[in-house]
């Protein structure tokens, strides 16, 4: 299942997206030197270091696509990719993986040492929260936020993507099965991705219960796609092109999708999530065609 070429100009609508979210990051993050420590510093350092922006890319996609503001579309946006900036921060850690790149960079805790890179995603985590509060509550329905907020934080947290990265320490060195690696992702990363859809979607008035389950089945079989594409890279590609150090998990002997399945595996399976997210859209209209070609874009960075 594929789009037939130029439904989507995806190249200028993730061009748009993302500077919409970059400009937006830059407004609902502190300004330096408030508190006269590197903290500000370091949570630009870690938000603003570049990056795919495919969740807040999601977040607007989606709204848009039901008819919400892009105005009202920043905030949610935002929300999701300081939650996503902290992860990153925390992952990167000596006690997690232990990494010195990032996005082609030094890591948070190289940059500014490991007390404030952990206080940087702390207050980045914090930030997430407030900035989904604040920045929609003279938009929507306090009920409305509420049940956004829920959505934020079980997608973080222990049914989430906190719980995926705890799976994912102790599953280092074991074989698991398909099964088990697809469970931990769709926490680890697959969460927060398909939050990301439902936050669009519930800054609109169409947000009825059997859309918002369509658009969840396609946020969680994106999320488990861009996920097989990043273990897929971390085997094929070049440390300079990820911005991060090629092979990690194979140093770390973590159990990866082309480890289980091998590469042409994986790929398969990453086309097979891809028909899935696909699937969850059928029938609805073309005002949908930008997630269309979104799911296209994430498996296709390791084809």
């Amino acid at each position: 299942m594929t789009l037939t070429a130029d439904i989507v100009d995806l190249d200028s609508v993730l061009d748009s997206y993302r500077k919409r979210a970059d400009q937006a990051l830059k407004t609902f993050l502190p300004a330096l030197d408030q508190t006269g420590t590197s903290l500000e510093s370091a949570m630009q350092y870690a938000a603003l270091n570049g990056g795919k922006r495919v969740r807040p890319v999601l977040v607007y996609a989606t709204g848009r696509a039901l008819g919400a503001p892009e105005s009202v579309l920043d905030g949610p946006a935002c929300a999701i990719e300081l939650m996503h900036a902290y992860s990153l921060v925390h992952d990167d850690l000596p006690a997690m993986d232990d990494d010195d790149l990032r996005r082609g960079n030094p890591t948070c805790h190289i940059k500014y040492g490991e007390a404030m890179a952990i206080l940087a995603g702390d207050a980045l985590q914090a930030l997430a929260f407030t900035t989904l509060a604040v920045s929609v509550r003279d938009q929507l329905p306090a009920e409305t936020i509420i049940a956004m907020i829920d959505e934020l934080g079980t997608a973080s947290g222990v049914q989430g993507m906190a719980a995926g990265q705890a799976i994912d320490l102790q599953a280092v060195g074991q074989q698991l099965t398909l099964s088990a690696l697809e469970q931990m992702h769709h926490r680890k990363t697959g969460a927060l991705i398909s939050a990301s859809v439902v936050l669009g979607a519930m800054c609109s008035d169409q947000s009825d219960p059997v859309l918002i389950g369509k658009l969840r089945q396609y946020g969680e079989a994106v999320g488990l796609s861009f996920q097989i594409a990043d273990d897929i890279l971390d085997v094929v590609g070049e440390t300079e092109v990820l911005g991060k150090t090629r092979g990690a998990d194979i140093a770390l002997n973590k159990p990866t999708f082309p480890s289980i399945l091998g590469l042409d595996g994986a790929r398969d399976h990453a086309r097979l999530q891809r028909d899935k997210a696909l699937g969850a859209l059928q029938g609805l209209g073309p005002q949908f065609d930008e997630l269309r070609a979104l799911a296209e874009f994430v498996i296709s960075r390791s084809s």
